[in-house]
């Protein structure tokens, strides 16, 4: 399996395609249009559409396994973050935050369940095949507009388990 783009970047990649897929129509409770989602995008300004969704990397990385000496194959847990935005309701601000998180956990919960029961492990979570070994959903948090966003706004923290070979990041042969 090769990628067009190296493997961290081509997950997020899939991870937007996924979460554009959250909409009415598809038994969510909110439409996420896939121009609303944004990759290491941190600044948003009241003039940005709502609702909308940002995919960022943590600051501070998960400790990796140690790889075989000499080997140049490595795994271990990446954590992302996602962040959502919404239009706040005046008098709960947060209310209208809790929904999308809880589509954004469904759709991630989805996409779980699915590369579980797979035949084809080529497809995995992601499509990724053997690189995305696993996904954890964490619990998630919602604040009102505050000082660094002036919108209700929720993050939610995912962790995936990650095989990349180091030597060669475009052809993905782990």
């Amino acid at each position: 399996m090769a990628f067009d783009n190296v493997l961290r970047l081509q997950v997020q990649k899939n991870l937007s395609a996924i979460l554009a897929e959250i909409s009415v129509a598809n038994g969510y409770t909110i439409d996420i249009p896939a121009e609303h989602i944004f990759r290491g995008r941190a600044i948003f300004g009241s003039s940005d559409p709502v609702p909308m969704l940002s995919i960022l990397e943590v600051p501070i990385p998960l400790d990796q396994r140690p790889a075989p000496k000499d080997s140049d194959l490595s795994s271990g847990a990446w954590e992302l973050m996602i962040q959502g935005w919404v239009q706040d309701d005046k008098l709960n601000p947060t209310d209208p935050a809790h929904p999308l998180m809880a589509d954004v956990k469904k759709r991630l919960a989805l996409e779980r369940k699915k590369a579980l029961e797979l035949d084809d492990p080529e497809d995995g979570i992601l499509g990724l095949g053997n690189h995305v070994t696993g996904l954890r959903i964490g619990p998630g948090v919602v604040r009102p507009p505050d000082q660094l966003s002036a919108k209700a706004y929720f993050w939610l923290t995912i962790t995936l388990d990650l095989a990349e070979d180091l030597a060669d990041p475009l052809n993905a042969k782990t």
